[in-house]
């Protein structure tokens, strides 16, 4: 904070979106800010800078993150960069000037340009997000995945339930049975083939497929008990998104899972451990009876103002690396923002060290570090002969907050990253023998007289 007091930053995106999200006007905002609304409006449109002495009041009246001074609208530069560097913008000649200035001027306009361009699949090769995923996403990225409204109601429905024993299991069970009447039961695999989950109302059951483990099970619970008891706070939160069918469904099901992990994890205690394990990933799984990709689901959500944890990012990609999970939270990190993977991030060898946690610390091409952890998950039990699912489900922190973590024992975080990429359309490395094919904007150069490490030779800065 200290080093920004006396700096003046054009950040009216940031300063817009947290108004929004407290439900302020600007006349509201500007009384507490102890400045005009003309000028408040002045700092939104960035037609003012934001001052330090301004900054420090946003923090104590609002609890205001500097950390969402990095999280530009599209990615920021960078992210306006990657996207024109497609080779149908080529004769534009767009430079980092007119990129900056478009954010600042219209940073709305450029992140609708950046979700149009993603869900058209960028021309990059990448199968592109169906509408519904891509706009459910961005919603979820504008609360950066932080409801803190949930989080408070299932924290309270968690110490209720430790009243009654210390199974929670047991306890959601009784739970639905006494307050709902509605038993729980455990199925054979033979009676739901295909099926984990289902509601039968007229036996009055929610019944659990065999093939679920214990925490599988407690997530299940909770999720039934969420679609009850936490209906009308989910509602309130996504009515006003005013999203299309399929995302409202998609947005829905986020939010129910969200609350049934708040269960499980209650933020205040699941903080707590955290702070005090080093974010120790397996022994967080032992304390609180979830699953590596339950907890690491939680470790993004930790934006509760004037408690926040370590800032997250998650994705979960298959061998093939397709990302079926992309949550940014507030690391504002482009690795969850990326279409593409690179081959020399260790994460993507997860799948070679089934169940082993994969440690690795990378440096971006705009110079940001990452330290990572990556892990195999199967998300069910297979019957003999059948699908064995396996995603390798890997969350990371900018490498700078890193220090804190049990995972990073033994690693100089303050060291040199691995240099990786976004994928190699999206990577402009010039000499990466790993290389798969050119970047994209990048005009190719063909010599019969040289060949360098990587069969694509092109035009670089």
């Amino acid at each position: 904070m200290a080093d920004r007091v006396n700096q003046k930053l054009f950040a009216g995106h940031a300063v817009r979106r947290l108004r929004r999200r407290l439900g302020l006007s600007q006349l509201g905002m500007a009384e507490q800010l102890a400045i005009s609304p003309s000028y408040l409006n002045l700092i939104e449109r960035n037609q003012r800078a934001l001052t330090g002495a301004l900054l420090l009041r946003l923090t104590q009246e609002f609890g205001f993150d500097t950390r969402e001074l990095g999280a530009d609208p599209a990615g920021g530069v960078e992210g306006l960069r990657r996207r024109l560097a497609d080779a149908r913008f080529a004769d534009l000649e767009i430079d980092r000037d007119e990129m900056s200035e478009w954010l600042a001027a219209a940073p709305r306009g450029a992140e609708a340009f950046a979700r149009a361009f993603d869900a058209i699949g960028g021309g990059g090769g990448a199968a592109p997000e169906s509408d519904a995923v891509a706009e459910t996403r961005a919603v979820i990225e504008r609360w950066k995945n932080h409801f803190a409204g949930l989080d408070e109601a299932a924290e309270a429905l968690a110490d209720e339930l430790r009243l009654t024993g210390g199974d929670l299991y047991a306890a959601l069970a009784e739970r639905l049975r006494v307050k709902h009447s509605l038993h729980v039961r455990i199925m054979p695999v033979e009676v739901m083939p295909g099926l984990l989950r289902r509601l039968d109302m007229h036996a009055r059951q929610l019944q659990l497929s065999e093939l679920l483990d214990s925490a599988s099970r407690t997530f299940a619970a909770a999720y039934h008990l969420a679609q009850i008891e936490a209906r009308d706070a989910i509602e309130a939160i996504v009515r006003p998104a005013d999203l299309s069918r399929p995302a409202e469904r998609m947005f829905r099901r986020h939010l129910l899972g969200y609350f049934a992990a708040a269960v499980m994890m209650p933020y205040a205690r699941f903080l707590r451990a955290c702070e005090a394990t080093g974010y120790d990933v397996e022994l967080l799984q032992r304390r609180f009876g979830a699953g590596f990709e339950q907890i690491a689901h939680r470790l993004t959500t930790l934006g509760r103002v004037g408690a926040r944890g370590l800032p997250f990012f998650l994705i979960r990609i298959d061998r093939a690396g397709q990302m079926s999970k992309r949550y940014a939270g507030l690391s504002a990190s482009p690795l969850a923002g990326s279409e593409g993977l690179c081959p020399l991030w260790r994460a993507v060898a997860a799948f070679d060290r089934p169940g082993r946690l994969m440690r690795d610390l990378v440096e971006l091409e705009d110079g940001s570090r990452w330290f990572t952890i990556a892990r195999t998950v199967q998300p069910s039990i297979a019957r003999e002969g059948g699908i064995r699912a396996e995603f390798a489900v890997v969350i990371g922190v900018a490498a700078t907050q890193a220090n804190v973590m049990a995972a990073a024992r033994g690693i100089d975080v303050s060291g040199q990253g691995a240099p990786i990429g976004l994928g190699c359309a999206d990577c402009s490395r010039p000499d990466c023998p790993q290389r798969s094919g050119p970047p994209h904007g990048r005009a190719l150069q063909f010599s019969e007289r040289e060949r360098g490490l990587s069969a694509w030779t092109f035009e670089h800065d």
